[in-house]
């Protein structure tokens, strides 16, 4: 049974708890990764990662030379020998140096794309995530392995795979506990829109349009995409998030063939080409530099679309470059406010409020009556928007 993020998410501390080994298996991007690291954060755990496609036999019992003088045998009649030692990978080394250094903290070791790496490796790997031991080094109680994989046609469900995989033996499959993740919507917007330093995680211009079209958070296979060698997924969907914010930035979302060709690069072409209208209908009409400075600023804001007010007006509110406790940027913003739409209005002072500390910055800055107009009115709102919401 496929889990959403969320089930997954939970599902897979109770696998920890339980003392077992999670291996999270899905699609390439649909978020195992980002899931990993949530569970690190609630955990309040050091995360290490290995990618297991990357490694190659023996990169963690490959004999090496020492490394100093000292390690080297001289011999009366044979020459020197060296006292050769076993290697270790990088992150290993690092984290047994972590876990001595920080004996309370709980370390969780990723190994990403487990069924990606060679059955040598796997096998290799395997004994250490099994015996917790590889020749004389044990790995700390406190470290726990969490494996992921992308399907194979070997697994149930997933018949029609075609991931470059190298399928683990049963011996494998059946000491680990596989949780098949699955990419549901709505559990994937309400990580996207949950808000991070005062930003949610994805653009909103993203979530608005999943919103409208859940089935292209991921589309599976080739149907109705049979040119298409680029589909759209979670992750992919985070690329474009982050290459938005960098197209409004750099006051390039207006240029259709660009913005056309980076969100075909990350989507495909079907996808992408029906995302790319959507920007061009939802983009804003004003840059943010434009909506403070710009003497028409307002008139312009006025013509424009409600949606399109409200995506300017939410750059506005989010743009560190333009501070709303500067007394000329919160004055143009209340002008700006205004002539939206009452709706509009209260769903961006909630959004405002939602950002920290943000009205206490406003209220200790309302000596400016830019700053004290701004605050005023966005009060008015929040108390309309309440009395409205009851």
């Amino acid at each position: 049974m496929a889990l959403t993020y969320q089930a997954c998410l939970e599902a897979t501390q109770v696998v920890l708890a339980s003392g077992a080994v999670p291996t999270i298996v899905g699609e390439a991007g649909i978020g195992k990764s980002a899931l990993v690291a949530e569970l690190a954060v609630q955990r309040h755990a050091k995360l290490f990662t290995t990618v297991v496609s990357l490694v190659e036999k023996g990169d963690l019992v490959i004999p090496v030379p020492p490394l100093t003088a000292d390690s080297f045998i001289q011999t009366e009649a044979y020459g020197s020998l060296a006292d050769v030692q076993f290697g270790y990978s990088h992150t290993l080394v690092a984290m047994i140096r972590y876990a001595e250094a920080h004996p309370d903290q709980e370390i969780i070791w990723f190994l990403d794309e487990f069924n990606r790496g060679s059955q040598a490796v796997q096998s290799e790997l395997m004994n250490l995530v099994l015996q917790r031991q590889i020749n004389t080094l044990k790995l700390p109680a406190q470290v726990h392995l969490v494996l992921a994989e992308n399907p194979d046609a070997t697994m149930a469900g997933f018949s029609r795979s075609h991931y470059g995989v190298t399928p683990g033996d049963a011996a494998i499959a059946d000491r680990t506990t596989r949780l098949v993740l699955e990419a549901g919507i709505r559990s994937w917007l309400s990580w996207a829109t949950a808000t991070v330093d005062g930003h949610p995680r994805i653009n909103g211009l993203v979530t608005d349009y999943l919103s409208e079209h859940p089935q292209d958070l991921h589309v599976v296979g080739t149907d109705g995409l049979s040119d298409d060698d680029l589909q759209p997924t979670p992750r992919a969907w985070e690329r474009v998030s982050r290459a938005i914010t960098e197209l409004q930035r750099q006051e390039l979302l207006q240029n259709a063939a660009i913005t056309a060709a980076i969100m075909q690069g990350n989507l495909g072409m079907a996808v992408g080409t029906t995302f790319a209208s959507y920007l061009a209908q939802r983009r804003p009409g004003l840059t943010v530099t434009q909506a403070f400075t710009q003497a028409d600023a307002v008139t312009t804001l006025t013509g424009l679309p409600a949606a399109q007010q409200q995506q300017v007006l939410r750059q506005c509110a989010t743009d560190s470059d333009w501070p709303l406790t500067t007394d000329a940027n919160a004055q143009r913003f209340s002008e700006l406010l205004a002539v939206c739409p009452a709706d509009g209005q209260f769903a961006i002072a909630r959004e405002l409020a939602a950002q920290p500390d943000v009205f206490e910055h406003l209220s200790a800055a309302t000596d400016q009556p830019g700053v004290a107009t701004l605050y005023q009115l966005l009060t008015t709102i929040g108390q309309r928007g309440s009395q409205i919401e009851v």
